[in-house]
């Protein structure tokens, strides 16, 4: 191609992204096709309406979930990245512990469905602080609005951050600024159209992390008298080999997960697992995007839905996702399992595929069905 039909291709591309015809997925090179291997980034707009156009309803759970309760989540992740490979995309439940699996894995993207509205508006504070923090000491000064103590570098161990910050005082007038800044960074810096709603959701979320610093635990701001791990507990855990793999282990794996944050590659959503509409959205869109799921984080939630016959419309709605021979379920079980001394939480690995053929077959009638298969 010559060097005016060239300048008129680019011309073109440029329209087309800006009119949102091409950006949403990976980005494209001369002719509209995608970079082998390129990173897929999605436009502000695209980002939102995948919010939308992929949820359903607000639904209800009985505890606020601010973040894990598992201790011994990083202990499958050697295993998980040995049949996982990176750039396959990831589902996941909750809150914050999506964010170590995905620096393991290295997706292509990642989907957050959730039963509860609130753990969407989590994650889009989440989305803000990460975005907006130079590294993880401005990450947690901005998460617990706590000035940043002296002497924080990039390499600071996570267990000196998590010291320094559970010596710091919290700090009133920096939460109102925090505050302030994370809706102006949401409405303003990336125009998503938030509803009063999900303003106030943010704020009350937020204000428990203010309140609890780095005691706060999995459904209180109340320090340590609960049977529940901390956050700063929760940072400083480790895989099996003693290796630590949270996102806050490194600067490296917290830029990852900036990285991901900045290109609109974590999206969450509001959907019941077994519910008519989101898992089987996510499915038609990874299908349309010829993605490939290589890990679905589904901690216990299958046990609730046993409890409530519904496990099997969760199974076909997880039929309808494209997987592969390596496409692998992450399962928490909690008391009844096998695993960490000291652990209540015991974190298993399954394959996708042989699940859904048990399940075929009409093997897999109860809860207890699936566990044998992950011994």
């Amino acid at each position: 191609m010559n060097r005016p039909g060239r300048r008129r291709l680019a011309i073109l591309v440029v329209i087309a992204c800006a009119a949102g015809w091409l950006c949403a997925g990976r980005p494209l090179i001369a002719g509209g096709q995608r970079a082998a291997g390129a990173a897929p980034v999605l436009s502000d707009s695209e980002f939102w309406r995948l919010t939308e156009d992929l949820s359903e309803p607000n639904g209800f759970f009985n505890s606020d979930n601010l973040l894990s309760n598992e201790t011994t989540f990083q202990y499958v992740i050697p295993k998980l990245t040995s049949s996982v490979r990176p750039g396959m995309a990831y589902l996941g439940v909750g809150p914050e512990q999506n964010f170590t699996y995905i620096v393991a894995l290295q997706p292509s993207i990642a989907f957050i469905p959730d039963i509860r509205r609130g753990n969407l508006q989590e994650h889009l504070m989440y989305k803000a602080l990460f975005e907006m923090a130079a590294d993880r000491a401005d990450f947690l000064s901005r998460l617990f609005s706590r000035e940043r103590p002296g002497r924080l570098s990039a390499d600071t161990t996570v267990e000196a951050l998590m010291t320094a910050y559970a010596r710091a005082a919290p700090n009133e007038a920096l939460y109102q600024r925090n505050l302030a800044a994370i809706r102006e960074w949401l409405t303003g810096h990336h125009q998503f159209k938030l509803p009063t709603g999900d303003l106030e959701g943010i704020e009350s979320i937020y204000a428990a992390f203010y309140a609890g610093g780095p005691s706060l635990s999995y459904n209180s701001a109340r320090p340590q008298r609960s049977r529940y791990p901390t956050y700063s507990e929760l940072q400083q855990e480790t895989d099996g080999d003693g290796r630590a793999r949270g996102y806050l282990a490194s600067e490296g794996n917290f830029k990852v997960v900036k990285g991901f944050e900045e290109r609109n590659l974590i999206v969450p959503l509001v959907g019941d697992f077994a519910g008519p509409k989101t898992i089987r959205a996510v499915g038609g869109w990874l299908k349309q995007h010829g993605e490939t799921v290589g890990a679905f984080y589904t901690s216990n939630v299958e046990n609730y839905l046993f409890q409530s016959n519904v496990w099997g419309s969760f199974a076909r709605n997880a039929a309808a996702l494209p997987i592969d021979a390596s496409s692998t379920f992450i399962r928490s079980c909690f008391d009844t399992c096998p695993g960490v001394p000291g652990s209540r939480s015991t974190t298993l690995l399954d394959s996708m595929s042989r699940v859904l053929d048990r399940f075929r077959l009409g093997k897999i009638r109860t809860y207890w069905d699936l566990l044998p298969t992950l011994r």
